[in-house]
């Protein structure tokens, strides 16, 4: 019986002794309790605390050696390889199969012995106070996304003001240190300032090795991106992730309230305006006990905070490949084409999103970056002067089939190629094509597009005919000047007339020539 039904049980009884039977015999009768309850309630209204008897466990004795044996081996054992209730109850059926015991009575057990030996404990939190802009904490957790029709895991960084318990989410496709650089930029941007304090895991993007005590060697580029921006830095202890619980709950509780069902999006940049539409809305709940709402508390915030740098980071990583045979650089483990010769050196920029590669000052090419391994990422384009000379290499060309699979090659191109090869032959026409291509790249893929498709529906089937309708709409056609009627009256004159050539025939002798 619990507290609150002895306590009202109490109450019946008072009352009916006062206004009811009136006796202590009668009021026991009625309500089925011995007198001894009845005299026990008239005297006090809260009823007394009962003793626990510690009961005999004749079933469970055997089994206690056997128990008590395994849980103080798991004291020298590695954390995360200890045993369960579960896996004892299992090792007892096994090893002991004499010993009849309920797996509910080994549970009860082995938690009251893990907390007298000390393998489980239960900790008290201390609550904490933060002032205005003082503290925010960074952390990544993974989500599950539908972009383009294919489900995808998905990073989300976040920034979780501890004041205002504002935050900023954002998506990304892994969580790389040029990721991680460019998320707090952005959410400093968000937040008008940035933090003096933000708390950190040891994620490798921060922390290179972890010393004694809170003591880091963190990564140079997080260095000096604390340094460009002007804020502290500090560091849970490992595998304590509580030490930053306000970041941990806020990505809990963001990803069951916005991304719960699984939110779909056309690519990133659409899923991050979903992440953003999803912020404002928690800018209009009121977190806690706090006494105005998130968005507010951000306003208030905002004046505390240290103000932004002049110039955003270089956030891009820096490599200096050569490219090779197959007309690539390498890229950390992927390989990206470039149009250049072989041999020659190139800066490449590694950004969070995508790679960059320069040559004398100027970007020459740029690739979505893949986050794969051996992968080659090539872009037709890049070929073509090479395939000028080897037109023979186009048909089965990597880049081609990379080219068909991103939807860059539609069918229009095909078919003209087709008709291009039944007109000049097969080498000749393929030759065409490719000067096509490179005619194309001057004005655009979507004009290529609407020329070749043009020259189909007029059955032009002429390398110059799609020149010409490339650049059609740029020509100048100098339009006649404009005339007034009246002013041409001036070179009127009658129709001519045969009647007096014929006074000519009257005055000559007709001859036959035979």
């Amino acid at each position: 019986m619990n507290r609150r039904k002895d306590v009202e049980l109490f109450e019946a009884i008072r009352r009916e002794y006062q206004f009811g039977v009136g006796t202590v015999k009668g009021v026991a009768r009625k309500f089925g309790v011995h007198r001894r309850m009845v005299r026990e309630a008239l005297a006090d209204a809260v009823p007394k605390e009962r003793k626990r008897v510690q009961r005999a466990r004749p079933k469970l004795e055997p089994a206690v050696s056997f128990i008590d044996g395994i849980l103080e081996n798991d004291l020298k054992e590695p954390r995360k390889q200890r045993h369960t209730a579960h896996r004892i109850y299992d090792r007892l059926l096994v090893e002991k199969p004499d010993i009849k015991v309920a797996e509910a009575t080994v549970r009860a057990y082995v938690r009251e012995k893990k907390l007298e030996i000390g393998l489980s404990r239960r900790e008290t939190f201390v609550p904490q106070s933060y002032t205005w802009g003082r503290e925010g904490q960074v952390d990544w957790y993974e989500m599950v996304a539908e972009l383009g029709g294919e489900r995808q895991k998905v990073q989300i960084f976040c920034l979780r003001s501890m004041a205002s318990a504002g935050a900023f989410h954002r998506a990304y496709p892994h969580a790389s240190q040029q990721a991680f650089l460019e998320a707090h930029e952005l959410a400093f941007h968000y937040f008008g300032g940035v933090f003096h304090v933000l708390r950190y895991d040891n994620l490798k993007s921060a922390v290179q090795r972890i010393l004694r005590g809170s003591q880091r060697e963190e990564t140079a580029r997080f260095v000096a991106f604390r340094s460009h921006w002007g804020y502290a830095a500090e560091f849970c202890n490992p595998a304590r992730g509580n030490e930053k619980g306000g970041v941990e709950g806020e990505g809990g509780f963001f990803r069951r309230n916005h991304l719960t069902p699984v939110p779909v999006a056309r690519d990133y940049e659409h899923l991050n305006e979903l992440l953003r539409e999803a912020s404002g809305q928690d800018e209009r709940r009121i977190v806690g006990e706090r006494p105005v709402s998130v968005g507010a508390a951000m306003t208030l915030e905002r004046e505390h905070l240290l103000p932004s740098a002049k110039e955003g980071f270089n956030l891009a990583a820096v490599s200096f490949p050569v490219v090779n045979p197959s007309g690539c650089v390498k890229v950390l483990t992927n390989s990206y084409s470039v149009p250049l010769a072989t041999g020659t050196e190139v800066e490449a920029k590694i950004h969070a999103t995508y790679i960059e590669v320069w040559r004398q000052g100027e970007c020459i090419a740029r690739h979505e970056r893949s986050f794969g391994r051996q992968q080659k990422i090539l872009d037709l384009n890049h070929y073509l002067e090479v395939l000028e000379r080897k037109p023979g290499a186009l048909a089965g060309s990597t880049a081609l089939e990379q080219c068909r699979a991103q939807g860059k090659w539609p069918a229009s191109y095909d078919e003209y190629w087709e008709v291009l090869k039944q007109r000049q032959g097969r080498q000749a026409g393929t030759h065409a094509m490719i000067e096509i291509l490179l005619e194309g790249r001057k004005h655009g893929a979507a004009r290529l597009r609407q020329a070749i498709e043009r020259a189909l529906e007029l059955g032009c089937s002429d390398k110059a005919a799609v020149e010409y309708l490339l650049t059609e709409e740029k020509l100048e056609k100098k339009r006649p000047e404009v005339i007034e009627v009246g002013a041409l009256l001036a070179y009127e004159r009658p129709q001519p007339t045969m009647a007096v050539y014929d006074q000519l025939l009257l005055n000559t002798t007709a001859e036959v020539i035979q």
